[in-house]
Parts: structure tokens; sequence; C-alpha cells
């Protein structure tokens, strides 16, 4: 692969946890993963990116990290990991790991430090340690998964934290943490890794002693690029390695001042995850990225799924089929039968788009998402900081099943977070013997893709309001009905594939196509 390769990539992310179990413990590993790594030859990806597989008391899923430089014992070893990495090369996959810069674990190392050292001590200064305020909390900041944002200590003090308790932000102002993680980066780039996900990316710098003036005090402050010029540093004295944000934001300019020449090399697009089923809103999407992108010569991203969001096959089945975190609408009704016939045409549109794409485990599956978790099993907690108002993401984590009639459809063990008992037709095992199946659909598309697509531009076809339709250097066209009646497709030579059904020249409801 080339040096850039990662701007026309198709990239699987693997959320380690419920992926394949190679011990029978109920958790995936990297035992499962390295035994599945075939399977991912085959479906055609480039790279594969594992959230976090760090050492954790897994209050928050592993993005508690106890210990940036090893392995969660209920994973595997750091060895296993060198293994991984190495087989996953011989098969010509990359390996892209998460690191959580924002926050550690409450068991790491530092922050048990900073609670033994006492207020106004060094150790204290790598985190946000302040004094209460009219005996309560500094300031009135409010955890991203609900509840105040700061946590008291013994000794009197507070400390800040975004999200969990368990989760302590780091002090960016600090040498010591800013060196800590160019020292991280430097571990994993020695080991063969090939890329970095910056988690939660924009919200490392905050000023929790600023007054009120209308600014985010922690999102998107300016002198989070200082840091990312950083890592930009040591990321490029490493040959083909790449640095991905997950970047919130809903100003598309500043947005792109992370994507500058000198910053990170790509960032999540979730304009495009969030945007609802509707014609109008995806092409304004598409051209707000591309126009966002191109300028700064940095490939736009596409993702319909991930780790955090509800799965597309349930999401598109929905009356409302945007996303948003704020709501993520459980227990709305879902039409199935729309639900995959949408999201198998989204993912057409996706793949054909330019730039790379991320493809989420169970998402080539069709997985819907698993909305009945008893609540004694739910583990995201979204659920207990909410006050059991916000069931959380646990529904798109459950297990991948890959055989068999019932569960755990040959995972592995008894699955940490249930399998239902109506999956038999879509494990991996049925999906490879349906040649319309979605497994089958998303392996020809990412060959396809593989020869024709990827990085490069477009070139819009004007087929009407309802439809989307665009030309790439390639010769192919993708067209994809957003209406309710068929249209007739625009001049081919023949239909490379489709995400379902076309009735001699005329292109069903919510239906994509690419063609040559």
């Amino acid at each position: 692969m080339p040096e850039t390769w990662w701007r026309g990539a198709a990239i699987y992310q693997v959320y380690l946890r419920s992926f394949a179990d190679g011990n029978g413990d109920g958790l995936g590993d990297l035992a499962g993963l390295r035994s599945r790594l075939a399977y991912l030859s085959a479906l055609g990806i480039d790279a594969i990116w594992l959230n976090p597989w760090y050492p954790s008391p897994m209050s928050d899923g592993g993005y508690d990290v106890a210990d940036y430089r090893n392995i969660e014992p209920i994973f595997g070893t750091l060895a296993e990991a060198e293994k991984l990495i190495q087989e996953a090369h011989d098969l010509n996959i990359k390996i892209i790991i998460d690191v959580v810069p924002n926050h550690s674990s409450d068991q790491n190392a530092w922050f048990q430090e900073a609670l033994a050292a006492g207020p106004g001590s060094e150790a204290r200064e790598r985190f946000w340690f302040r004094p209460g305020k009219d005996g309560g909390p500094p300031n009135d900041w409010q955890s991203i998964f609900g509840g105040p944002a700061w946590t008291q200590v013994p000794d009197g003090e507070w400390y800040l934290h975004l999200f969990a308790p368990e989760q302590p932000d780091f002090n960016w102002n600090s040498d010591a943490v800013r060196e800590e993680f160019l020292d991280v980066l430097r571990f994993w780039y020695d080991r063969g890794v090939d890329g970095i996900r910056i988690d939660s990316a924009a919200v490392l710098i905050k000023d929790p002693d600023a007054e009120p003036d209308g600014l985010d005090p922690y999102t998107d402050r300016d002198a989070v690029h200082d840091v990312y010029r950083e890592w930009r540093r040591v990321s490029d004295t490493y040959s083909g390695r790449f640095l991905i944000g997950e970047v919130w934001l809903p100003d598309q300019e500043r947005f792109a001042r992370y994507l500058r020449p000198d910053e990170l090399h790509t960032a999540f697009n979730f304009d495009f995850l969030s945007c609802p089923w509707e014609p109008s809103a995806l092409r304004r999407v598409i051209d707000t990225t591309l126009a966002t992108h191109e300028p700064i010569g940095a490939p736009p991203t596409w993702v319909l799924s991930n780790h955090d969001v509800t799965r597309p096959v349930t999401r598109y089945g929905r009356a409302d089929t945007s996303f948003t975190h704020d709501d993520r609408k459980h227990g709305m009704p879902s039409d199935r039968e729309l639900g995959i016939r949408r999201a198998r045409a989204a993912a057409l549109l996706a793949m054909a788009l330019p730039g790379g794409v991320y493809v989420y485990q169970g998402e080539e599956l069709g997985l819907p998402e698993v909305e009945d978790i008893p609540d004694a099993l739910l583990q995201d907690p979204i659920w207990a900081r909410s006050g059991h108002t916000d069931r959380g993401r646990d529904g798109c984590r459950v297990p991948v099943p890959w055989s068999g009639d019932a569960p755990p459809y040959g995972y592995g063990g008894d699955p940490w977070l249930p399998q239902p008992p109506d999956w038999q037709e879509l494990t991996v095992e049925a999906e490879e013997h349906d040649a319309s199946s979605m497994l089958n659909l998303y392996r020809t598309a990412l060959r396809i893709r593989r020869d024709r697509l990827g990085d490069g531009t477009i070139t819009w076809v004007p087929l009407g309001d309802e439809v989307l339709a665009f030309a790439r250097e390639s010769g192919l066209t993708c067209v994809v009905n957003l209406g309710q009646e068929p249209v007739r497709l625009p001049d081919h030579q023949q239909i490379c594939l489709a995400s379902g059904p076309v009735d001699g020249g005329l292109l069903p409801s919510d239906t994509a196509v690419w063609l040559i």
C-alpha cells in the first residue's frame, strides 16, 4: 500500500469485547480476533480499528485507561497484540488503535499518586483538582454522561471528569501530560501500529477557572491545535502512519481546522452518520463535507455506525431517521424490512463517496439495535448516570453471531451481553450461503470499491430532487432513489451492483445501484 493508504481505505471497527471470544469466558479477546482475521480479509477491508484494549476497570467499556502501554488481561497480552499486528500485516491489513487523551481511569497510577500526594502537589497538577466553592463543587459543569462533572475527594478538593467519576480529566496545561502522550504514540508506533484514533479529540483543553464569557469552556478551545501539531510531528517520523480524530463539532469551518496539513490526517464525519434518510439533507451534508475537506487536501470519511450510535437497520426503519446522543429514540417503532432496505442503500452510498469509509462490526450482517436487554444486565454508565432514563449504548454492542441456531452463535462462551434468540439468520455462516445477504452485498461492494472507488472527487448527475446520483473518476456512477416512486436510470452499460432488486430500467424506492 502507498504511504497515504488511509486516504481511501475501508476500515473495520472491532469492539473487541464483543467480536469473538477465544477462551470461552464470554468476553471477546485478541485470540478471538486473531482467529477471525481470515474473515476480515475475505470481507475486503484495508484496516482494523480497535476500541481501547488497555488495562481498565471497565467503568466505561475500556475508555477508562489504567495503563496506556499494556493490554487488558481479559483481552490477552502485549505479546499477543504484537502477534495480531504481524498477522494482520501478513494479510495486508493495517491496525489502528484508540488513544484516550482527555481522561484516564481513577485506577491509573498517576491519579492514585495525585490522591495520595494531596492539595498543591505536582502530582495533582496533571489533573484538574480544585477547592470547592460555597460548600459545593468549583463550578456548575455537568458530565456528558449526566450529573455533576466534579467529584470530591476525602481531603476536600474536587476533581474534574467530563465523563464518569471513574474517568478523571488530564490537565493538558501540564508538560508532563503532553510528554507522556507523545511517548505513548511512540510506544505503539514502534510496535507496528499504523494509525491512532483520538477519542474525544476536541475537549482536551479547558479552563474551569474562567468566568462565563459565552465561549465553550472545554470544547474546541484554540490551544487544542498545539497538541495535535506536536502529535503530527511525532507521527511524521514514522512512515505511512496517520491520525484520525473523533471530533463532534457543528461548525464545519472549526472542524476543518483539525485537518490542516500540520495537524490530524482525517476526522470522523458525524454529520453524515447523524443525517436523516432524506435526499436534500444528505446532499447538503455531502456537499458541505467535500467543500470542507477539498481546500485543505484532507480526505473525508463516511461512517454509518459505531459503538456509540443506534445501528442503521433500526435507525432507518423509524419515522425519524436522524440520530442524536440526546435522544436515542429507544423504543420508537422501527419497520425492520424498511430499515434493511435503506441500510443496504446507505451502505452503497457511503462506499461510493470519495475518501475513507468505516464499517462497524455487525453492520455488514445487518444486525439491528437490541433494545430489550434486561435492565439488570445493562452496563453502559449512561444508564446509571441518567437516573435510569437513558438506556445507553449497550444495544449496539451485543456480541457478533458467527454460526449456529441459538446463542452464543459460535461467538464463544456465554456472551457478556445477551444475544437475541432470533438471530440465526443473521450469523456469518447463514449469510455466507445467501447470495442476497447483507454480508455478500458488503463483500461485493468492498471488492468493487477497492478497484474503482476510494480517494478522489465526484460529479453530480441531475436526476431529480428525490435522487442522489454522482459519477466517479473510474466511470462508475452511484444512483440512490430516496423518493417514494421508481425512477428511470441514466444511460449505462451494466449494473455493477444493486442494493435491492431493480425493475428493468427503473430504480425502486430506497434502492441504490452502481453503474458503468
